[in-house]
C-alpha cells in the first residue's frame, strides 16, 4: 500500500466507501438490508420467549444477539449519511439516505421491546443479573445494560415509543435533513471576485477568508456569508423554531425532563449541577478573552477589534500549507507522544477514509464518524491549505485514535459520552501547536502561534458556551412564542454580554443563531467542546509536569471508550467535574497563555 505521504502530498483526498457497501452498488445494498432485515426477523420472533429469559445467560444470549444486529445496521446507516455528506445535491445520496434511515426505524422499533423489557424489571429482579453477569467477565454487557436502566425514567410504552420513532423520521429528522441540504447547497462569491467573476465556493471556502491578512477581506467575507443566509433567514427560523418546540414536547411534556437542556445532561450522563458550574465559569472568564481582543486590537493596528477581524492573523498565518505536509505535522507530532497515536491516525488515511476536498455541495465543517469497533473511522474536513485546516486534521484525527482506542469494547459502549468524546481530538490540536512553538520559531512566529491558540481556545471555550446560553433563553422564548426577531434580540444581548466593549459587532452578527448547525442537530450539544477543552487543558498541565509518567493513564482514559460512566472514568483520572476550581484552572492556563504573547511584545 502506497505510504500516506506519498498518497497524500499535494493531492486532494476523497474518502471510499467500500468497507460500508462494496462499490456503492444497489445490489449490494440491498443486499445488506436484506441480511439486516433477517436478522430483525431472527431477534423478534423469539420475543415470547422473554418472560421466561429472566437469568444471566439468557440475557447475555439476547444483547449479543442485539449486538450483532446494531453492528450490521451501524455500517448501512454510516454508508447512508456518509455517502449524503459527501454529496447533499447528489438526488441518489438522498434517495439512499432516506430510505435507510426509513428502514432503519422500522427495525429499531420492531426490536424495541427488549430494551423496554428490561427497563420494566422490578430492580430486585435485575440487579442479581447484572452482579452475574459481571462475575462472568462481561463488563460491557453490564454497563450497557445499567445505562438502559439509568434512563428508564424517561421511557414511554412501546406503542408510544414506535409512534415517536415514525413520526420523527418522516417529521424532524426530515427537517433537519433539509436543513443540510439546503445549507449545504449555499454558494458564496469569494471575496477576491472580480466584476463579472463568475466564481463560486462553499461556506468553508468562504469562511478561509475569515483569517485573511487584509481587513477589507475579512469584512467581505462575512457580509457576504450572511447576505446568503439572509435570503433565507424566514425559512431556517422556522426550522429552528419548529426544532425546538419539537424538542421541548416530546421530552419535556412527554418523558417528563425537567428541562431542555436536561435531556442532553442525560445523555451525556453529566449531572445539572456540573454543567451549570462549568458554564457560569466559563461566564467568569469572558473578561479574559475580553483583554486579549483589546490587545490584539492594538497589534493589528486597530483601535477597536470588529467581530470581522477576531480571527485575523497576526503575522505569518496566511502561508499555505498542503495536506500532505499537515497530515505529516499531524502524524509525526503524535508519533512523539505515542507510537499508538500515530499509527492509529495513519489508518484513516491508509483505509482511504478521509475527505478533505473543498467542493460544492459537500457537508461543511468538519467531522469523525465512528461506525462499529472493526472499522476505522471515516473523517471530513474542508481543507483550505491554512494553519488552522492542520489543527482541525489534528482534532479529528484525534477522534478517530480516541475511537480506535476504544476499539476493544462492544458497538453498544464503543462511543464515549459527548463531553469526553472531546479529549482526545483537542489534547491532539494541543500537541501540534506545542510542537511547532518548542521548534525555536522566531518571535513573530512565536506570536502568531500563541494568538492562534488563544483564538482557537475562544471559539471552543467562549464561543460554544454562549451558544448554550442562548438555546437555555431561545427553548424557553419560543415556547412562550418569541418571533425570529425575537430570537435576534435575545441573540444581541448574548453577543453583547460575551464581546462587551471589546469587540464592535456589527448587527448582520444577530442572526448568527441561523448559521450555528448544531442548535438544530444536537440541541445543547456545544457545551461538550467547552467541557473537552478546559479539560484538556488541565491534563496538558499534568502532562507537563509528569512527563512520561501521564501517558500510560491518558491512553487508558480514553481506552474506556464510552464502557463506563464519565464521573468514574474522571474521578480515576483525579478530576472532579463539580468543583468550580477545577474549570477555572482550565481558564487560568488561558491567561498564561496570553502572558506569553505579551511577552513577545517585550
Amino acid at each position: 500500500m502506497t505510504s500516506p505521504s506519498t498518497r497524500a502530498a499535494g493531492a486532494v483526498e476523497r474518502w471510499i466507501l467500500d468497507e460500508l457497501v462494496p462499490g456503492g452498488s444497489e445490489e449490494q445494498l440491498r443486499a445488506q438490508l436484506e441480511a439486516l432485515e433477517a436478522l430483525a426477523r431472527d431477534f423478534e420472533s423469539r420475543r415470547d420467549r422473554l418472560a421466561a429469559a429472566v437469568s444471566a445467560p439468557a440475557v447475555l444470549a439476547w444483547v449479543r444477539e442485539y449486538e450483532a444486529l446494531v453492528a450490521t445496521a451501524s455500517r448501512v446507516q454510516a454508508y447512508g449519511s456518509l455517502r449524503f455528506a459527501a454529496d447533499t445535491r447528489e438526488p441518489a445520496a438522498l434517495a439512499a439516505h432516506n430510505r435507510i434511515q426509513q428502514r432503519l426505524v422500522e427495525l429499531h422499533n420492531r426490536t424495541l421491546f427488549f430494551s423496554l423489557w428490561w427497563q420494566g424489571l422490578l430492580d430486585e429482579v435485575a440487579e442479581p443479573v447484572l452482579a452475574e453477569l459481571l462475575s462472568a467477565g462481561a463488563p460491557d454487557v453490564v454497563h450497557y445494560l445499567e445505562e438502559l436502566r439509568r434512563v428508564r425514567p424517561y421511557r414511554l410504552d412501546e406503542t408510544s415509543e414506535r409512534l415517536i420513532n415514525q413520526k420523527d423520521a418522516d417529521g424532524i429528522s426530515a427537517v433537519l435533513t433539509l436543513y443540510s441540504m439546503v445549507t449545504s447547497g449555499f454558494e458564496f462569491a469569494p471575496p477576491d471576485a472580480n466584476p463579472g467573476d463568475s466564481r463560486k465556493v462553499s461556506r468553508d471556502g468562504l469562511m478561509a477568508h475569515a483569517h485573511s491578512p487584509q481587513p477589507a477581506v475579512r469584512e467581505a467575507a462575512f457580509r457576504e456569508l450572511y447576505r446568503v443566509y439572509q435570503e433565507h433567514a424566514a425559512v431556517l427560523a422556522q426550522m429552528y423554531i419548529h426544532r425546538v418546540r419539537d424538542w421541548h414536547n416530546e421530552n419535556v411534556r412527554l418523558r417528563g425532563y425537567k428541562s431542555p437542556i436536561a435531556v442532553r445532561n442525560v445523555a451525556n450522563d453529566i449531572p445539572d449541577a456540573a454543567v451549570e458550574i462549568l458554564l457560569e465559569v466559563v461566564r467568569e472568564g469572558a473578561p479574559v478573552f475580553r483583554r486579549y481582543f483589546e490587545k490584539k486590537a492594538r497589534w493589528l493596528g486597530m483601535e477597536r477589534l470588529r467581530r470581522y477581524d477576531i480571527y485575523a492573523p497576526l503575522e505569518g498565518a496566511d502561508q499555505q500549507v498542503d495536506l500532505g505536509a499537515g497530515l505529516e505535522l499531524v502524524f509525526e507530532t503524535f508519533d512523539e507522544f505515542h507510537p499508538t497515536m500515530g499509527r492509529l491516525a495513519r489508518q484513516v488515511v491508509q483505509h482511504r477514509h478521509l475527505d478533505s476536498e473543498l467542493r460544492p455541495g459537500k457537508k461543511g465543517g468538519a467531522f469523525c464518524a465512528t461506525v462499529n469497533p472493526t472499522l476505522v473511522p471515516w473523517v471530513l474536513v474542508n481543507y483550505a491549505g491554512k494553519n488552522r485546516d492542520v489543527a482541525t486534521l489534528a482534532h479529528e484525527l484525534g477522534h478517530a485514535v480516541h475511537s480506535q482506542l476504544a476499539g476493544g469494547h462492544s458497538v453498544l459502549t464503543q462511543q464515549p459520552s459527548l463531553p469526553l468524546a472531546e479529549t482526545a481530538s483537542v489534547f491532539g490540536e494541543m500537541l501540534v501547536t506545542q510542537r511547532l512553538l518548542a521548534s525555536g520559531p522566531s518571535r513573530a512566529v512565536q506570536r502568531e502561534l500563541l494568538a492562534s491558540a488563544i483564538d482557537d481556545i475562544f471559539a471552543t471555550v467562549l464561543r460554544q458556551a454562549y451558544f448554550v446560553r442562548f438555546e437555555v433563553e431561545a427553548h424557553r422564548a419560543i415556547v412562550d412564542g418569541a418571533s425570529p426577531e425575537d430570537l435576534d434580540r435575545l441573540y444581541r444581548a448574548n453577543l453583547d454580554e460575551q464581546f462587551g466593549s471589546s469587540v464592535l459587532v456589527g448587527e448582520e452578527f444577530d442572526r448568527e443563531w441561523l448559521l450555528i448547525p448544531h442548535i438544530y442537530s444536537a440541541p445543547f450539544y456545544c457545551y461538550a467542546y467547552s467541557f473537552g477543552q478546559l479539560l484538556v487543558l488541565a491534563l496538558y498541565q499534568r502532562f507537563r509536569e509528569q512527563g512520561e509518567a501521564f501517558k500510560p493513564g491518558y491512553l487508558k482514559l480514553l481506552a474506556y471508550g464510552g464502557a463506563a460512566r464519565p464521573q468514574e472514568v474522571l474521578a480515576e483520572a483525579g478530576v472532579d467535574i463539580e468543583d468550580a476550581e477545577f474549570w477555572r484552572g482550565g481558564l487560568a492556563f488561558v491567561a498564561r497563555l496570553l502572558e506569553q504573547l505579551e511577552a513577545c511584545d517585550r
